[in-house]
């Protein structure tokens, strides 16, 4: 969730400061398919650095 909050903050305010300034951009010619784009790409780059829970079994012999 943090993941794609921040990618969508980070989406919004590229739109805003970059933005495409002709309109025919499919990412960033509008505020909600940056933002959409930009959680995706949070969810994706954090989801890789998210711990797993690797518990080994020991069995005795």
């Amino acid at each position: 969730m943090a993941g794609a909050l921040a990618g969508g903050i980070a989406g919004y305010l590229y739109w805003h400061q970059i933005g495409c300034s002709s309109g025919t951009c499919m990412i960033t010619s509008r505020p909600v398919n940056s933002t959409i784009y930009g959680m995706l790409l949070g969810a994706l780059l954090f989801g890789m650095f998210k711990k797993e829970n690797t518990k080994q079994h020991l069995k005795e012999d």
